[in-house]
């Protein structure tokens, strides 16, 4: 197309106004017809044109003169309505929005198909990292079999901190919160929910499949202790919030199924995973023909997120000047692996009371549910008594079990963590 591409972009945060600075450098490429802001009053960077803003989102989608439409406002309700609407009308859409990609993503690809137009969301997932058209394009002929990431830079951030610098988690996350890597409020991050909605992007990208984000197994990292971190690294490992993604074949049927699941992981240092640090993201990618691959990079962040943003904006104004779009295959119905069916070695930490028969009451509880202990450590005396266990591989129904149990002992104050790990 030789005339610059007229974009209309919803949303001016960090992202949005990130998109509209790179957008400014290539002037015969793009230009920004209007943009859709809450408050047109609200103090802007000084490479925002102001006459360029609407406080009505809808007339940015309608205008004859937006060829593209750019969607940054987040959330599900308004931002789908907005890039149904869109599609609707023939226009081409780009969007970071994971929580509505995992939630409605497969129903938006369907209508942007029978409008014959296209809908890209490379900026849901990982930032700057290139991974859903990776696994889209260059993998997909591959047989993927496993794929591990770490998909959220906040927690990642935490953690590293943690490790790192001996603070404690609410210290690390005020940290975050101070850098702008957390939100005010930073449930989604913290408790897993932002790294389980990619998940499921990443799932239904690599195998063709809706997966339903409420079906996604989630743990999240907020009652990682010091203590945790430190018996980490003292067995040559450390904790990430990872997300895992493979096919495996029920026990019964033999029919495939995928596991998907978000929680803290500890990781030997030897594993490309745990050199991973602050508020970057990686993902660990096992095919069948490919081996082992991974890619690294910045996943938060305005300019690295308006990055793939723009990726996506060249791509669609390509199939523009070819008439034509990215077409996606039909999802196949693939189940959900049981989570309680899966097997893990465990780390375990248990607050006693320091008094004798204890540690055999423990032990015998472990033993009644089918879980070998591998080693044991007691840390501390009298009321602060910690016992840390780990353990063989164990299913994770047993584990639970186990952890139910050990909760009614009387000797037992509390258990804490319960972190699996990576083998």
């Amino acid at each position: 197309m030789k005339n610059p591409i007229r974009i209309g972009i919803l949303g001016c945060g960090n992202v949005g106004s990130a998109l509209v600075y790179l957008v400014a450098q290539e002037p015969d490429e793009f230009t920004v017809e209007k943009i859709a802001v809450n408050r047109i009053e609200a103090s802007r960077e000084p490479h925002i044109d102001i006459s360029k803003l609407t406080a009505d989102s809808s007339s940015v989608v309608v205008d004859q003169n937006v060829e593209i439409v750019v969607e940054l406002i987040g959330g599900i309700t308004v931002a789908k309505d907005l890039i149904e609407l869109a599609l609707k009308n023939k226009k081409p859409v780009v969007t970071a929005n994971k929580e509505l990609m995992a939630k409605h993503g497969t129903e938006l690809l369907r209508i942007a198909k029978d409008n014959g137009v296209d809908l890209l969301f490379e900026a849901s997932v990982c930032g700057a990292i290139p991974i859903v058209r990776l696994l889209k394009e260059s993998l997909v002929g591959e047989e993927i079999t496993r794929i591990v990431g770490i998909l959220n830079g906040t927690t990642n951030y935490i953690l590293t901190k943690m490790t790192e610098d001996r603070l404690d988690f609410e210290q690390a996350l005020q940290m975050a919160q101070k850098l702008g890597y957390a939100e005010k409020d930073p449930t989604a991050d913290i408790k897993g929910y932002d790294a389980g909605a990619k998940a499921a992007i990443l799932t239904s990208s690599a195998f063709i499949t809706f997966v339903d984000p409420d079906s996604v197994f989630i743990e999240g990292i907020a009652d990682i202790t010091l203590q945790d971190i430190d018996f980490a690294i003292k067995n040559g490992m450390v904790i990430k919030l990872v997300a895992v993604i493979e096919k495996l074949r029920n026990e019964i049927s033999s029919e495939l199924q995928i596991s998907i699941r978000v929680h803290p992981m500890m990781i030997k240092i030897s594993h490309p995973l745990a050199s991973v640090r602050n508020s970057y993201n990686a993902v660990f990618i096992e095919g069948e023909a490919i081996g082992e691959m991974m890619l690294y990079g910045k996943g938060a962040g305005g300019l690295p997120t308006a990055s793939a943003v723009l990726g996506d904006i060249l791509d669609a104004k390509h199939n523009m000047s070819l008439n034509t779009f990215n077409r996606f295959a039909e999802p196949r119905l693939i189940p959900i692996y049981d989570q309680n069916k899966l097997t893990s070695e465990f780390y375990i930490a248990v607050d006693v009371a320091d008094e004798p028969g204890v540690l055999a009451k423990v032990a015998q509880i472990f033993g009644s549910n089918r879980i070998s202990i591998s080693s044991m450590e007691q840390n501390g005396f009298g009321q602060n008594a910690r016992l840390v266990f780990f353990t063989h591989s164990a299913m994770e129904a047993d584990m639970k079990e186990t952890v139910n149990q050990l909760s009614e002992l009387e000797s037992v104050k509390k258990v804490g963590s319960v972190i699996r790990v990576m083998v």
